[in-house]
């Protein structure tokens, strides 16, 4: 007779054994077309906790030939039973459109892989796309400089959300190449430091430069009102 820890029906989740139930907290809010990453190692931690994680990755369970049939039944109906509980939450936390468009998936394996693939690749798309525009990013002096910072971080916050992380340095190098032709003084200057700027030192730097720019472009304004009303 073969040994409880050879048997492979030990492997598959029996039906009567009531299934761990997580933290309502856990539950991954429903997933809508964004964000995939996040929601996919969401739903992973959360599957995880109820021990239906490995529902993702099993094919039918496997019986031993010298098994009964009520045996090959038992663990049949047992893996099936678990696999409509993994099935049904990763479908649960798909948004109404997604529900329908993937509930005709015959298990939790082949709709873990039909979101997997659609939607990796699409991420996969996002990248280049932030990369993009990561590269192409100019300062114009038609524009405020803090609005375009402001702009600018925005893109390095995508950046390091889809796990491309950027030393501090290079942020800095990369934010003062960016400044606008009517800045280039302040810009050479910059460049030419000896001594290294963090980030928010050099966004504070930034600001003190625009305000002194705007401060004086009011005030030559208002000379230049003075001199007209003196003319008049």
């Amino acid at each position: 007779m073969a040994t409880e820890s050879a048997n492979p029906i030990t492997m598959v989740v029996q039906p009567h054994v009531a299934q761990p139930i997580a933290a309502q907290g856990e539950r991954p809010e429903k997933f809508s077309g964004n964000d995939f990453k996040r929601w996919h190692q969401k739903m992973l931690f959360y599957l995880t906790t109820l021990n239906l994680a490995r529902f993702l990755s099993e094919e039918v369970s496997v019986v031993s030939e010298g098994e009964t049939d009520t045996q090959k039944r038992a663990a049949i109906d047992a893996w099936g039973h678990g696999d409509f509980l993994c099935r049904n939450y990763i479908l649960n936390g798909l948004s109404d459109t997604l529900y329908n468009v993937y509930s005709s998936a015959t298990t939790a394996r082949a709709l873990w892989e039909s979101l997997e693939k659609k939607y990796k690749i699409e991420d996969a798309g996002l990248k280049k796309f932030i990369v993009g525009k990561f590269l192409d990013f100019k300062m114009v002096d038609s524009k405020t400089v803090m609005n375009q910072v402001q702009e600018f971080q925005m893109i390095l916050h995508d950046l390091h959300a889809e796990g491309m992380k950027l030393s501090e340095s290079f942020q800095v190098a990369a934010m003062i190449e960016k400044l606008p032709p009517l800045w280039k003084d302040l810009k050479n200057y910059l460049k030419h430091k000896l001594k290294e700027m963090g980030l928010e030192d050099l966004i504070v730097r930034l600001r003190i430069e625009e305000d002194n720019r705007l401060s004086e472009m009011k005030s030559g304004k208002l000379q230049i009102e003075a001199k007209e009303n003196l003319m008049e």
